[in-house]
């Protein structure tokens, strides 16, 4: 049997970078305001919203992009770390 994908319908495309950069908005506004906690939480969530094409496979992804994605995740378990201990 033939697997298909596929892709978001084209008014969705660029849907994923809006809401990330929205969540990273929410990051600093709580982080600036000395909500932590919160701060951390919309991190994750935002991590959720991939800002780069999504119909390209992770192994094929430019090094910056894999970078950035590989750097935002370390930041978020510092961060969780930090509300732990």
């Amino acid at each position: 049997m033939k697997e298909t994908t596929s892709s978001p319908p084209r008014e969705w495309k660029g849907f994923n970078r809006w809401a990330y950069g929205a969540f990273l908005m929410l990051v600093a506004y709580f982080a600036l305001s000395g909500q932590y906690s919160d701060a951390i939480i919309n991190l994750g969530i935002a991590l959720v919203f991939d800002p780069f094409d999504t119909t390209v496979t992770w192994a094929k992804r430019p090094l910056w992009q894999r970078a950035w994605m590989l750097v935002h995740l370390a930041i978020l378990l510092v961060g969780f770390c930090f509300l732990i201990f």
